[in-house]
């Protein structure tokens, strides 16, 4: 992968914290709650997956990864119910 502009690394950023509010909104009841089991678990772990994939990525600068770090502890944690 190229290096990421300042403007893509800024849109990557975003987009993962859509992850984190999703991830934590699936596994608190808010979101998707009549949703199968199978998709709430799937909705999770494909956001999980992107979250791992955007912190594997080398070139952040002064991110606060934090929240991310943290949705995917609690995403790989996760089993629908």
């Amino acid at each position: 992968m190229d290096a990421r502009t300042e403007e893509e690394r800024a849109q990557h950023y975003a987009g993962s914290q859509d992850s984190v509010e999703l991830i934590n909104a699936v596994i608190a009841g808010e979101q998707m709650a009549d949703e199968t089991v199978l998709e709430r678990q799937s909705c999770v772990d494909r956001n999980t997956e992107h979250l791992e994939i955007m912190i594997a990525l080398a070139d952040w600068e002064d991110e606060d990864m934090t929240a991310i770090i943290s949705a995917v502890s609690a995403g790989n944690a996760y089993t629908a119910t």
